[in-house]
């Protein structure tokens, strides 16, 4: 390991503090292969009294010893860099939180307790900021502070002072007792410019004031500052801790993808650019080009545009953020790992360099012995070979850097199609969008014009405006790439003024030019997308994952973030009820893309939805049954309860648009298990069925229960059995065969499972239950009758409702004799199944069964675009024969 035999040699201070303190080298040789705790440092504190004239030297004695230890760890290489930081991050804790405990009672003494008007004893809470409150300070940092109170007040002593003035006092002792420059040095470097209003401003502030600022004043660059911020010390009020974080969380994160986030650091890393280069900074592993700054620029760009939605990114460190991001698929798997590896990399070298003096210092060395130590402190064995190591580095931080940050319209001030949009009658408009395959030009550009005069536009915001300007031209663009550009620019300019209130999803569209393509074409290829997009238009931050279009979705993972998400929001229900629309939404739209791309067959949506489906309903029981407050039994044992589903979903046919037929079901003994259980199907429908801010889940269907409407809302498994047996109507079985257990106790769904196969292999009269089948048919049909000339794929005779009742027909009348027709495996086995049982002749299934996948693939097409699903006749008659034909085989007609 570099510098095992003479760990001075690589730092000059060290040299320096061995020779002045032997017993520091003496302890540091016994105890290099220990790493130092917490509970360590305190007991070095412990050992004599602390007094306001004892702290000061304590402290620098503590910061002395571990700082030795903790770097001759790192320098023989028995530290990782983790080790390191945290162990940095600990010693500034524990001596501010000393220095709190310290000096706090002489004051006291002095002048009182601070309380507010209620009488409430008031803390100075001290905000760790920048690396201290991400727990990854570096061996030679300042500690950055922000003092805060909840209220102000007075103290209650005989020489009353404000609370304002208390906590004024306490700070600026608390500041000397650690940053101080004595004959032993100081702890910390202490660097208060953080605060609002920075050195202009008070050194402490109540929360009315720190929240007012962030409403009034708050900027940009002070919501990345304030990603980190973190009490410092365990001895708080947890509520004044909360009332707190209520503050700074909605300042830091907002609760809608926050794209403007990128221009506002992309201006901000350009000033620090142009610091650097004016102050030849090129050297500085901190400050310069592909430096440690770009990489946590990077990961906080993310939280700043995605904290607000994504809670667990709100977390602190920088290399857990990239980690997560990388989970997320925002960042490319290889591109964290090459800037985990530059951070690491760039923070030892850090390190390394501040070893020398310990001095704050990020630049790398010029003089040559210099070079030559730090070289072999990072395991080189040149200065030559290090540098090289380090370009490498840096180039692979810069180019990620630039893959997030980089303007895309850099350059581009003036886009072909600005006079399009800007241009007045006469310009050529018109003729411009005809050469790009418009059809209907001049209704494009009166929709245009007709745009720029209405009042939303006429009040937007400047800075929104300049956004919408922009973007126009862009839209008008990749319309014309699309198959049909004047449907496809009519739905974007529907989507851009809806979305046109929330300047982040226009900074969005111009951020990421693939992801405006990307909604063109979705726009462009169905109607319901669009329209879909226009009442979620959070979706589109879908578009920036390269994961999109992947076919398969890892629901296990899926199901894990999402419960994370919600056991975050445990006491705020209107949040858990948004995450779930939410996630929702999002895989809804996941598939929608690749639907429309191409990659999945009808049958695999449908899958995929109904799965997707089931687990919305799991989760709404388990959620809802935790904010059950009364209940029949412990509050912690799990519900006996089950939700079965029938129709689309129960068939695993479920469309983007269905709703959920479903009845509730439960089984358990306690008398007043009945009541519990209605009311938790209460709270799950409201769940799955009301619209909040973020939409509604599911269009719920509750009238397939037991006596429909007049009905329970929750059945019991036996009543449900004795109901089916006794009382249920012919076309309440002929419902059963696409029911199925969805979610619950799947004790529930097993024994809901053995009662459908009961009921469905009963054997039956034949010529009766085709009596019953065919009156339910026509009355149906009558129901749907229409006089178009054109062909109903669903309603009309030879379409999807006769191959159901045929497949019905054929499970309700022989199931007796053949139990395999009762498996729910869906009308297209089911027919198989019924072929290879001898009740079908073979060719003519098969044929039923091309025509109902083509049957459900046209009304899948139909319905992407609104339309009725009607089709020619003519294009369908060879379908329409082959069902006509199976019916005549099945009912004889």
């Amino acid at each position: 390991m570099p510098c095992s035999a003479d760990i001075a040699a690589c730092s000059r201070y060290l040299g320096r503090l061995f020779a002045a303190r032997p017993e520091i080298a003496a302890e540091v040789a016994e105890r290099i292969d220990d790493a130092i705790t917490t509970e360590e440092m305190r007991d070095w504190l412990a050992a004599a009294p602390l007094t306001e004239e004892t702290l000061p030297p304590a402290l620098r004695r503590l910061k002395q010893r571990a700082y030795a230890r903790v770097a001759a760890r790192d320098l023989s290489g028995k530290a990782s860099l983790g080790e390191v930081t945290e162990t940095m991050t600990r010693i500034a804790e524990i001596a501010v939180d000393t220095a709190r405990a310290v000096l706090v009672g002489p004051l006291q003494e002095r002048y009182g307790t601070p309380r507010n008007g209620s009488g409430e004893e008031q803390q100075l809470i001290v905000l760790g900021m920048g690396k201290l409150g991400g727990r990854e300070l570096n061996v030679s940092s300042d500690i950055d502070l922000i003092f805060v109170y909840p209220e102000d007040g007075d103290t209650d002593g005989a020489r009353s002072i404000s609370n304002f003035e208390y906590f004024t006092r306490l700070g600026r002792q608390l500041i000397a007792a650690i940053a101080e420059v004595t004959g032993d040095g100081q702890v910390f470097r202490v660097d208060m410019r953080l605060r609002p209003n920075g050195d202009s401003g008070p050194l402490v502030a109540s929360f009315d004031m720190l929240e007012n600022y962030f409403i009034t004043q708050g900027r940009e660059w002070e919501r990345y500052a304030w990603i980190k911020a973190r009490p410092i010390g365990a001895t708080y009020s947890p509520a004044r801790l909360d009332e707190l974080e209520k503050i700074r969380r909605p300042f830091v994160f907002r609760k809608y993808l926050d794209f403007g986030t990128i221009n506002a650091m992309r201006d901000l890393h350009a000033q620090i650019r142009r610091e650097v280069a004016r102050k030849d900074m090129a050297a500085n592993v901190k400050l310069g080009p592909g430096g440690i700054r770009e990489i946590e620029f990077i990961a906080q760009v993310f939280q700043l545009i995605r904290g607000g939605r994504d809670v667990q990114l709100q977390i602190k460190p920088t290399v857990k953020v990239l980690s997560l991001l990388a989970e997320r698929g925002q960042l490319d798997l290889d591109a964290v790992v090459e800037l985990t590896a530059a951070y690491d990399f760039l923070r030892r070298l850090e390190h390394r360099l501040q070893y020398l003096d310990d001095a704050q210092t990020h630049s790398l060395p010029e003089s040559a012995d210099d070079q030559a130590v730090v070289a072999r402190a990072m395991g080189f064995a040149n200065y030559e070979a290090l540098a090289a190591e380090l370009d490498d580095h840096r180039l692979n931080v810069s180019r990620h850097f630039e893959a997030v940050f980089a303007d895309p319209h850099a350059g581009d001030d003036n886009h072909a199609l600005d006079n399009v949009w800007h241009g007045r009658a006469g310009d050529g408009r018109a003729e411009e969008l005809a050469a790009r395959g418009y059809h209907d030009a001049a209704t494009a550009v009166d929709r245009l014009d007709a745009i720029r005069a209405a009042p939303r536009y006429q009040h937007m915001s400047e800075a929104t405006r300049r956004k919408f300007d922009a973007l126009v031209p862009r839209v008008i663009e990749a319309a014309a790439a699309t198959a049909a550009p004047d449907a496809t620019l009519s739905r974007l300019l529907d989507l851009l003024e809806a979305v046109s209130r929330r300047a982040a999803y226009l900074a969005l569209l111009l951020q990421y030019p693939q992801a405006l393509q990307q909604v063109a074409n979705i726009a462009g290829s169905s109607v319901w997308a669009a329209e879909y997009l226009k009442q979620h238009p959070v979706l589109m931050d879908e578009l920036l994952d390269p994961r999109l279009l992947e076919s398969a979705t890892a629901w296990p993972a899926f199901r894990a973030q999402l419960v994370a998400q919600l056991d975050d929001a445990e006491f705020d229900t209107e949040r858990q009820m948004d995450l779930m629309r939410e996630a929702h939404h999002a895989q809804v739209f996941r598939l929608l893309a690749q639907d429309i791309a191409g990659l999945l067959t009808v049958e695999t949506l449908a899958d995929q939805l109904s799965e997707l489906a089931d687990m919305m309903l799991d989760l709404a029981i388990r959620y809802a049954w935790k904010k059950l407050l009364k209940k029949h039994c412990p509050a912690d044992a799990e519900p006996r309860f089950a939700i079965v589903s029938y129709g689309k979903l129960g068939g695993k046919e479920l469309g983007y648009a269905s709703d959920l037929d479903m009845i509730f079901l439960f089984d358990d003994p306690d008398q007043d298990a009945a009541a519990t259980y209605s009311k938790l199907a209460t709270r799950i429908n409201t769940w799955l069925s009301s619209q909040t801010s973020a939409g509604q889940l599911f269009e719920t269907d509750l009238r397939l229960r037991p006596n429909g409407d007049a009905g329970l809302m929750v059945v019991s498994l036996d009543g449900f059995r004795q109901y089916q047996l006794e009382s249920a109507w012919m076309w309440e079985h002929q419902a059963l065969t696409r029911a199925r257990f969805s979610a619950g106790d799947p004790a529930i769904g097993a024994g809901f499972e053995k009662i459908r196969c009961e009921i469905l292999c009963q054997p039956r009269d034949l010529a009766k239950l085709r009596e019953e089948v065919l009156a339910m048919r026509s009355k149906m049909y009558d129901a749907h009758a229409g006089k178009s000339e054109l062909f109903d794929v669903k309603h009309d005779p030879g379409g999807l409702i006769d191959v159901e009742f045929m497949v019905q027909y054929l499970v309700l009348g022989h199931a007796a004799a053949h139990p395999e027709l009762a498996a729910n495996k869906g009308n297209i086995a089911l027919l198989k199944i019924a072929a290879d049982a001898g009740l079908l002749p073979s060719e003519l299934a098969e044929r039923g069964r091309d025509a109902y996948r083509e049957y459900r693939r046209l009304q899948h097409q139909l319905r992407l675009n609104n339309l009725p699903t009607r089709v020619d006749t003519a294009t369908v008659s060879e379908r329409i024969d082959a069902v006509r034909a199976l019916w005549r085989h099945v009912f004889g007609e």
